[in-house]
């Protein structure tokens, strides 16, 4: 279907400049006969009302003298070869009431008997159409020769040779087709700018639909897995809340093995949240093959929005391959100073731009579920606060992600 809708701007501009030039065509063969006919025949008409031929032709009436036809053609043969040059003709011919030729532009045959029948112009009428003579096959005019009585005393014929009209058909042809080839070309060039525009249009609604489904997944996963969260958060508070300390350390391990911080562990007292995402950071980024260094210098408690910042960058770090994080944080006043760098392979300058944007990510996808969510739930986290994100090279040649936001309320 897709195909078709490109295809047919171009079928539609050849089948109607081929439709439209048939028919040019066939009003062209068809203008050039009718004009044609009118001139043999008003040649002949004219010719049959002249004195001199119905003068020429009145002695012979009925008598068959070969001396009066002789007289006879040396008063018309002139008039006959004048008249085939001025009204481009390739004949005319005179006959008497016997059928006899009087004139012709063979001599050969003046003298002789027409080739075709002649009764019903003898008998009054007058003829126009396409016979087969001694010179070929012409669209002729026959017309009765009256005397002044009203008898008829003889035929005048005046004729084109049919390979004369074809010849003028085809110059006219000749003229007409660079203008339906014009048409062709340009039309065909107007059809596949269209095609062009249709295809990035297509282009734009496939990848439309690509990202839709992207993002399908996406929400699909997250519902998933925050309904699988909500699960375990409930099981953690019913443990809780019932004194069951000890058991509910063990879900919690059993879901998500945790590992022990090491000696230069902070104690970052007041901050249980803030304690708590850096142990879970810590578990995470050894799982990963990463070892997480914490530099914090905070008063006031950190909020979520602002550990999901620290969060999603710690993890990117230890997902791009980093084997060293640090993690370093700050307040001043009522704003908080972040950054996070790594000993990775970096970021690309070429696209620092774009990793911010939602779907981005250099990391694989097997999964389908679409990736490049966290630096843009990033970037909206510290813009709503205010802030602002910038990417550079850290001191050990990987990413450094720096932030400055202000301090949850």
């Amino acid at each position: 279907m897709r195909l078709a809708i490109l295809l047919l701007p171009s079928l539609i501009v050849l089948l109607s400049v081929g439709l439209t030039t048939s028919i040019a065509i066939s009003v062209q063969e068809r203008s050039v006969r009718t004009a044609t006919g009118e001139r043999v025949r008003e040649v002949a008409t004219t010719l049959a009302g002249l004195s001199q031929v119905r003068d020429a032709l009145r002695p012979t009436a009925g008598v068959g003298s070969a001396e009066l036809r002789a007289l006879a053609a040396a008063e018309l043969q002139p008039l006959a070869d004048v008249v085939e040059h001025a009204a481009g003709v390739d004949y005319v011919v005179i006959t008497d009431t016997e059928g006899i030729r009087v004139t012709h532009p063979t001599p050969d045959e003046r003298g002789r008997r027409v080739s075709t029948d002649n009764s019903a112009v003898l008998a009054g009428e007058e003829f126009l159409g396409t016979e087969t003579g001694t010179l070929g096959p012409t669209l002729r005019a026959k017309v009765p020769v009256h005397d002044d009585d009203g008898g008829v005393t003889g035929t005048l014929s005046v004729g084109i040779l049919e390979s004369h009209i074809s010849a003028e058909r085809d110059e006219a042809l000749g003229l007409l087709l660079p203008w339906a080839l014009g048409a062709v070309v340009l039309g065909t060039l107007a059809s596949s700018l269209l095609a062009a525009a249709l295809e990035r249009r297509f282009r734009r609604l496939d990848e439309a639909a690509r990202e839709h489904e992207r993002v399908s997944r996406t929400a699909a996963a997250l519902r998933e897995q925050t309904h699988e969260f909500h699960t375990r958060l409930h099981v953690i508070h019913g443990l809780v809340s019932h004194g069951d300390t000890r058991e509910a350390l063990d879900y919690i391990e059993g879901a998500a093995p945790v590992l022990a911080g090491g000696t230069d562990d902070e104690v970052l007292p007041g901050q249980p949240l803030l304690r708590a995402t850096a142990e879970a950071l810590r578990a995470e980024l050894g799982a990963l093959g990463a070892r997480l260094e914490t530099q914090i210098d905070v008063t006031d408690e950190i909020d979520r929005d602002a550990l999901l910042v620290i969060a999603n960058l710690c993890r990117n770090s230890g997902e791009a391959g980093a084997s060293r994080v640090r993690c370093a944080l700050a307040q001043r006043g009522g704003r908080l100073l972040g950054a996070v760098e790594d000993d990775g392979p970096g970021v690309d300058f070429r696209e620092a731009e774009r990793i911010f944007g939602r779907g981005f990510s250099s990391k694989p996808d097997p999964a389908g579920v679409g990736r490049g969510v966290g630096l843009d739930l990033v970037r909206r986290a510290v813009v709503a606060r205010g802030g602002s994100i910038e990417v550079g090279r850290s001191r050990w040649g990987g990413a450094r992600f720096s932030f400055e936001m202000e301090m949850g309320r």
